[in-house]
């Protein structure tokens, strides 16, 4: 053999090696439970992840129902919203959180007072963009109603509205009053219509321990603009409606907190971890004490291995909850359950950051202390939920 010919031949043995290697590392996935949802999207900039994630659900929620596959108008949701939302904001001389940010309550509002709109009949995009770009729209909307309550005429002029909703027929397009899809002729009443898809089916659950449980009470976050009610129920019953979901093929519309450094979007994995490794004994223990926070963070927050996390309580919930430091960060749609090599449950999670340099293809993996700990709240099917929370909640 020659020098050239075993050198050549060593040199794959190690890339080989090197790339087994780099396969042990990190969490490994096994699917336990995958229901089926539609394609992933991608809100690119644009602060509107309440519409896409509570499209999606709207979505799978379709697609379990008849089979058919839908591709929703998420801008639709987003120019209805704001136009309502501007009204409001204007009502109350300011004193509301105006912003692209919602929730998944928007959508489900939007469609019972408005309808749907496939994305082929509704875009979104009428400002030269292929991608969702709001950081100019976002800005002019907010400074216009801001100059409407300035108004030094001190009285509103009646089409103040109007031309606020010419900005977003500018932006976004007008909204047709009718649209062909699939040969017919559709509303967005009727369309909606014809999907099966009913708001009434749907219930939004929360754990809280600072309002009474099994009462529905406003949500206090800022895109709540709306005002809307949640259900309170108990920490681990909040758990069960996911399991009991999933276990009987509904996806649930998830709204968390992905801000935690916990989150790794590259390593599509989601985690709490324990930094007080209270499992570790003798020599090890010493080690670890010893290290600087600096140092005890990367090790932990290096997602190459599964490590031990952290038991959630209600109380500790409460207390992130209290000190903002979970917050209504980000919609997403959970569509499955999983466990790591370790055994360890996960949690199938779809986003909408698009597909490139994601590591599963638009989803990542959330633990269960994540689920319990970074949860703003959940949409379900009320059939999804157990008998017994159920009656709790008067259902």
């Amino acid at each position: 053999m020659s020098l050239l010919l075993f050198a050549l031949l060593l040199t794959n043995v190690m890339v080989v090696a090197q790339d087994d290697n780099e396969e042990a590392k990190g969490y490994r996935f096994t699917d336990e439970i995958n229901i089926n949802n539609t394609p992933v999207k991608n809100q690119y900039r644009s602060g509107t992840c309440w519409s896409f994630s509570g499209l999606a659900f709207a979505e799978a929620e379709i697609l379990r129902k008849t089979g058919k596959v839908y591709d929703l108008s998420e801008m639709f949701m987003v120019y209805h919203t704001y136009s309502d939302k501007a009204s409001k904001y204007v009502r109350l001389n300011g004193h509301l959180n105006f912003g692209s940010g919602a929730e998944v309550t928007d959508v489900f509002r939007v469609i019972n007072l408005y309808g749907m709109m496939p994305e082929s009949a509704y875009s979104g995009l009428n400002y030269g963009e292929e991608l969702h770009t709001h950081g100019e729209l976002d800005e002019l909307l907010k400074s216009y109603v801001d100059a409407i309550i300035k108004n030094k005429n001190k009285k509103l002029t009646p089409v103040w509205h109007e031309a606020f909703d010419k900005v977003l027929d500018t932006y976004l397009g007008e909204i047709p009053a009718t649209f062909v899809y699939e040969g017919v002729e559709y509303t967005p009443k009727s369309f909606a219509q014809s999907t099966g898809f009913n708001v009434d089916d749907y219930i939004e659950i929360t754990s809280y321990t600072h309002r009474p449980y099994y009462k529905p009470f406003i949500m206090e976050i800022p895109d709540n603009w709306l005002w809307a009610e949640i259900y309170n129920v108990k920490l681990d019953e909040m758990m069960q409606v996911i399991d009991n979901s999933l276990e009987n093929g509904y996806t649930i519309a998830w709204g968390a907190d992905v801000s935690d450094k916990g989150f790794s979007w590259k390593n599509g994995v989601a985690i709490i971890p324990d930094e007080e490794k209270a499992d570790l004994s003798g020599t090890e223990k010493e080690k670890w004490e010893a290290l600087t926070k600096k140092e005890k963070d990367k090790s932990i927050y290096s997602f190459e291995e599964p490590v031990k996390e952290k038991n959630i309580t209600p109380e500790m919930r409460q207390l992130n909850y209290d000190n903002y430091t979970v917050t209504d960060d980000h919609g997403m749609l959970i569509v499955g359950r999983a466990k790591d090599q370790e055994g360890n449950v996960f949690y199938k999670i779809k986003n909408s950051w698009g597909t490139d340099d994601a590591k599963y293809g638009g989803y990542f993996y959330a633990s269960a202390a994540y689920i319990k700990l970074q949860t703003l709240g959940i949409a379900v099917h009320k059939d999804a939920i157990p008998n017994k929370i159920k009656k709790e909640l008067g259902l």
